[in-house]
Order: C-alpha cells, then sequence, then structure tokens
C-alpha cells in the first residue's frame, strides 16, 4: 500500500465504507482506485472521497456499509466475585500469569505504576496508537496509526519525561480505568485491587470519529465517538498480536451503539464471533448503560385502530440527532409525521430504497428518511430518520403495517452522549436496551451490580436482544468500583463498562487455569461464557435467564469449584 493510499485511511476528506465481500473480488472493484483495507476473509473497509456519499448510498450498499459510531460506557469488590478465595486456595492462586488482556478504547497512561512491574519494567507488550501517524512504524496488518514496543516503552520509561519519546496518552481516561481495574498491580493502602494482577497488556488507542461520520449522524463534536471499522481493526490487531507472541488473551470492550440491529448481526458483532470461537480467546463486552434512559420504543399496531403512535420528546438544544425503527419480519412499516408546530407529513410508504429529504414550512426542521426493505444481514426492514435542528416539543409519528398481524417493531434513540437527556419517549420500554456488540452470540457480555447490597445497576441496559437471544449472561460489580484515574490516583466509576473490566480480569485467571497451566487447552468465548453461566449465584426469588440479571452474579469461585469436578 503506497503512502498516499494509507493517508486516505486517516484523512477527513474521505468516508470510510464497510464492505461485506466475503472473498468475492468483484464485490470490490469499483473501489480499486481508492484505498482497500481487508480485516478478514469476510470484511474489507474502503476509503473513498465524502463526495461520493450522497443521499444514494444507503440505497445502493445498504446501512451497514455506514460505519455505526460507538460510545463509551461508564462514568466491587474481589470479595464479591470469588477472587479472594481463589487466591487463598493452593494452587489456585490465579492472577492472570502468561495471559494478555485486549484493552480497545481511549488508551492508557503507560507511566502508572499499577501497569509496571517491580523493576518499574512495562507490563504492556504492545500498544498500538491510531491517531498518531508515522512513516514505517504503523502495524503491517492495519496500515495506519503507530505500534510502540514493550522495547521502546521501557526506553521512555528510563526518561525524565517518557511522553518526548512515546507521545502516546490517554486523555479521556477510559482505558486506563479499564486496564487498571481489569489487572493492575494491588495498591492495598490506597483501598485499590486488580483483578488478573500478573497478566500482561495489548494496547489500542482508538482515533475519534470522523466529522463527515458526525454529521452524517448529528453527533457532536464534544462527544467520544468510534468508528465500527477503527475497533475491528483494534480487535484484528490484539487477535493477531496474541497468536504471534502464542499467547492467550482476553479482548475487553467497554463501548457500545444503539445505531445497530440489536440482534448481534452487525459487522463488528460478527467479527467479534469469529474471533471468539479462536482457542485460547475470550471477548468480554458491556451491555450499556441504556435500561432507564427512556431511548427505546416497542409497540404493535392495532389493526382495528389501524396505526401505533409514538410519541417523541425533543428537549430544548438539541441540534441534532438520529433514530433507527427496526421492523420485526413479516411486518412492512410505514410513518407519517406530526411535528410540534402542527405540521404535518403525509404517510411516507415503504417502498425499496426510498430516501426523501422532509422540511417544513414553518419549521427549521430537516429530516432526511431512508427505508431499507430487507436489511443484510439481519433480512428486517429498517427506517432511518435523521434530524437536524428539531424544534423542541411533542413529535407524533403514527407506525403503519401493511400486515393484518403485527409483528412489532423497535425504534431507538442514540445512546448516552449523542443525545440531550431531555430527548426520549414518552411510552419508553426499557427492555431490549442492550448496546451492540453486546447482543451477540457466544460473547461474555456483562451487566453491573452493586456489591454492596446485590442491586442492580438503575441505569444497566436490559435484555433480550431483539432476536430473542439472552443478552446480559452475567452480572459483575459496576457500581462504586475503585480505579485508576489519570492523576495516578484512584477514584469511585460506575457503569457497565466497569462491570465488563472486572470479568475480564476473571477470564484471564480462567485462561490462565485452562491454557497456561495445561488443564483445558480448548477454552474459548464460549468454553469461558458457559462456566461462567453455570457458576452463577442465582436469586430464589427471580426467574433465570433474567432480562436484567442475565443467568446471575458472576462467582469465580464456584466456576473453578465446577472446573475441578469437570477435569
Amino acid at each position: 500500500m503506497t503512502g498516499e493510499q494509507r493517508n486516505r485511511i486517516i484523512a477527513n476528506e474521505y468516508a470510510d465504507l464497510i464492505i461485506e465481500y466475503n472473498e468475492n473480488e468483484a464485490l470490490l472493484d469499483e473501489f480499486r482506485e481508492y484505498t482497500i483495507n481487508y480485516v478478514n476473509f469476510r470484511f474489507a473497509v474502503v476509503h473513498v472521497p465524502i463526495s461520493q456519499i450522497t443521499r444514494y448510498t444507503i440505497p445502493e450498499l445498504g446501512l451497514a456499509a455506514i460505519p455505526s459510531c460507538f460510545g463509551l460506557l461508564s462514568a466491587a469488590s474481589l470479595e464479591a466475585t470469588g477472587v479472594t478465595t481463589i487466591r487463598n486456595i493452593p494452587n489456585f492462586d490465579l492472577r492472570g500469569q502468561g495471559v494478555l488482556i485486549g484493552i480497545i478504547d481511549t488508551g492508557i497512561d503507560y507511566t502508572n505504576p499499577i501497569f509496571r512491574y517491580e523493576d518499574g519494567t512495562t507490563r504492556i507488550t504492545a500498544l498500538w496508537d491510531q491517531t498518531i501517524e508515522s512513516v514505517d512504524h504503523y502495524p503491517p496488518n492495519t496500515n495506519y496509526g503507530t505500534e510502540y514496543t514493550r522495547e521502546q516503552i521501557n526506553d521512555a520509561l528510563q526518561n525524565e519525561n517518557p511522553y518526548d519519546f512515546i507521545p502516546s496518552r490517554d486523555e479521556i481516561g477510559h482505558g486506563t480505568m479499564m486496564a487498571g481495574i481489569a489487572a493492575g498491580r494491588d495498591r492495598a493502602e490506597e483501598g485499590f485491587f486488580g483483578i488478573a494482577t500478573d497478566a500482561e497488556y495489548v494496547i489500542v488507542k482508538l482515533k475519534e470519529a470522523k466529522p463527515y461520520l458526525r454529521e452524517f449522524f448529528q453527533i457532536s463534536s464534544e462527544a467520544n465517538a468510534y468508528q465500527t471499522n477503527d475497533i475491528m481493526f483494534g480487535v484484528k490487531y490484539v487477535s493477531e498480536k496474541a497468536r504471534e507472541l502464542r499467547r492467550p488473551v482476553v479482548i475487553c470492550l467497554g463501548m457500545g451503539t444503539s445505531q445497530s440491529s440489536h440482534d448481534g448481526l452487525g459487522p463488528l458483532s460478527l467479527y467479534l464471533q469469529e474471533i471468539g470461537d479462536i482457542a485460547g480467546t475470550a471477548v468480554v463486552v458491556a451491555v450499556g448503560n441504556e435500561g432507564n434512559a427512556r431511548r427505546h420504543y416497542f409497540g404493535t399496531v392495532d389493526s382495528v385502530v389501524g396505526y401505533d403512535m409514538v410519541e417523541l420528546n425533543v428537549g430544548e438544544g438539541e441540534e441534532g440527532f438520529s433514530m433507527m425503527l427496526w421492523g420485526n419480519r413479516p411486518s412492512i412499516y410505514s410513518l407519517d409525521i406530526l411535528s410540534p408546530g402542527g405540521e404535518y407529513v403525509p404517510r411516507i410508504p415503504a417502498r425499496i430504497n426510498e430516501n426523501q429529504e422532509v422540511t417544513f414550512i414553518f419549521e427549521t426542521t430537516r429530516i432526511l428518511i431512508d427505508f431499507q426493505m430487507i436489511q443484510t444481514p439481519s433480512g428486517d426492514q429498517v427506517i432511518l430518520l435523521r434530524f437536524s435542528k428539531p424544534s423542541p416539543g411533542i413529535w407524533r409519528f403514527r407506525i403503519y403495517d401493511v400486515m393484518e398481524r403485527s409483528a412489532g417493531f423497535h425504534i431507538w434513540l442514540p445512546m448516552e452522549h449523542f443525545i440531550t437527556p431531555n430527548t426520549y419517549f414518552i411510552r419508553s420500554n426499557p427492555d431490549t436496551t442492550v448496546l451492540d456488540p453486546a447482543n451477540s452470540y457466544d460473547l461474555v457480555d456483562v451487566t453491573a451490580y452493586n456489591p454492596e447490597d446485590d442491586s442492580i445497576y438503575i441505569n444497566a441496559s436490559r435484555g433480550f436482544s431483539r432476536g430473542g437471544l439472552v443478552t446480559p449472561k452475567v452480572a459483575a460489580p459496576g457500581v462504586n468500583v475503585i480505579g485508576p484515574t489519570l492523576m495516578q490516583g484512584f477514584a469511585a466509576f460506575t457503569g457497565t463498562s466497569v462491570a465488563a473490566a472486572h470479568t475480564a480480569g476473571i477470564a484471564a485467571m480462567m485462561l490462565e487455569w485452562g491454557i497456561i497451566r495445561g488443564n483445558y487447552l480448548g477454552f474459548d468465548t464460549a468454553e469461558v461464557k458457559n462456566y461462567m453461566v453455570r457458576a452463577a449465584r442465582r436469586d430464589q426469588d427471580l426467574t433465570y435467564p433474567n432480562t436484567q440479571w442475565g443467568y446471575g452474579i458472576l462467582d469465580i469461585f464456584n466456576a473453578f469449584d465446577i472446573l475441578r469436578s469437570d477435569f
């Protein structure tokens, strides 16, 4: 790949499109004059001039070609999940030794002592910073960013100002927090205890979403947003680094998106399932913090009335947002619109690849509407509405179904930070709010609870997936958990990404027992998930699987007790 082709990957003047080509190179022929960056045999990312992204892009390539924007999922105790008990059992003092933990997030404060050994050397085996461009130090399997080796990090740490040598920083702190909770070295005097304290890291610092994509989905430039394709390449980098080093790996994602079908069939979800099926790999993801946010609606059309009325409150100061309606098969949906000012948009019929721009006489609002009758690979209908300068007040949408018996439909607003909290559905539904990729099959998807009183985190997203898959799988500590800050101190953190980090540390302990110690060389994501599910602690008064708790509270002691009996 030439330097010019590589520059298109990061250039804001070029748009990114995800093409599911499935080894059919002919599907990529129209993009040969631009840049094609291969993820694997199934997906490739093409980089084309922004001028080629028009109102016809979705009809021609499908909504799945447009990268989604992912956001961060956080604003505990070891005893709660049995970690301390396991450490106190002879021959079971598992601390993740020999295992890698891949954190694909906002980077890491690599100078923090909790990420170093006692001699001051780093526990980071490799760091790929997507935000720093270099001529020849990018990973060859990604073609952009800059890769830093363990040796380079150690050399930097020997200097008074290490950032003069390795300028990679975590300006937000989310990645540092997750890495610390998963495997940071203990600081008992400050009340901090990591989980897999002997594990090592592979770190990916994601670059922010490009301006054109933020504009497409009406996401503020101030929100932290990350693209599907960059996350996919981050997963690829971590997985291939683990295989290069011949080490088991836990891949941990503390971010999610509501710009999806919520059935585990998006590009990232499918890719994670493929990676998670590799022996010695465990993929852990957070379910999100959308359960109490009123940003999901579920409805069916009453055949007597002829429609279902959806009421959406748009708050003051809302500059723009997107909204997705996903219809369940075999229903086919259409809609009309009534603005807060009383302007009426007549019923827009459902037609193949229909797209319209709706404007109003007395309001500045503009709505771009795209219909996809069969959205691959889910096979269901999707209607994407993108609002620019929406008028505040109650918007009403009448949803019609051509089928006599409506199969039901879901509507999702953007996740936290991508929309103001004062924009919400009047009759919202808290279920089916788990964010992708946590709706995927056979990943370890985790919700958060408070170990102080065994109560679910009130804002945690709830299951199940749109296709009925059980998610979340388990609950882990995620309320007021102590983690590292960018000031190299410690603070309490809350959110499902916290719970995912905690669970990633426990998954590293399981891989140490199975892979490193040779007890079960076939451990992969499905096996890790299955043992966590079997061993989960359950409340006798609840029915499982549960939309809030999944199969119960994560208990590593019970998991190893079962493993001892199985092997």
